[in-house]
C-alpha cells in the first residue's frame, strides 16, 4: 500500500546551517528508502510565499497568493512510499528529519481506480 508522508515545519525557524544539516539527512533517508524499495517519489517544496491557491467558493474560483491557510507550520515537502501497513509507514515517518519543531502526517493513498 502507498502512503504519503507529509512534512510540515515552521519556515521562520530555518537558518542556513540547520537547513544544510536537514537536507543532508534527507539525502541519507532518500538513499535508504531507495535501497529498500520503499521509495515511490518525493520532493521538498519552495517556501510558502511562492504558492498560489485556487479557492472555489459557491462554485466561483479565485486565485490567492500563498498557502491555503495561515498557520505556523507550512507544507515543506513529502515522500510517497510503499509500505506493508500503517505501522511500517509510521516507522519511515519517524525517520524524517526536520529540525527542532516539525510534524509528519502519514496518510494512506486512496487510488481513484
Amino acid at each position: 500500500m502507498q502512503y504519503l508522508l507529509i512534512i510540515y515545519s515552521d519556515e521562520a525557524e530555518r537558518d542556513p546551517a540547520t537547513l544544510q544539516e536537514i537536507t543532508a539527512a534527507h539525502m541519507r533517508l532518500g538513499a535508504e528508502l531507495q535501497e529498500t524499495g520503499a521509495m515511490v517519489g518525493g520532493n521538498r517544496l519552495k517556501p510558502s510565499d511562492t504558492a498560489t491557491t485556487i479557492r472555489t467558493t459557491g462554485g466561483v474560483q479565485s486565485l490567492h497568493d500563498g498557502p491555503y491557510a495561515e498557520t505556523r507550520e507550512q507544507l515543506a515537502g513529502y515522500y510517497l512510499i510503499e509500505a506493508a501497513d500503517l505501522d511500517a509507514a509510521v516507522a519511515w515517518g519517524r525517520k524524517i528529519p526536520g529540525g527542532a519543531n516539525y510534524a509528519i502526517e502519514v496518510r494512506p493513498i486512496w487510488p481513484l481506480g
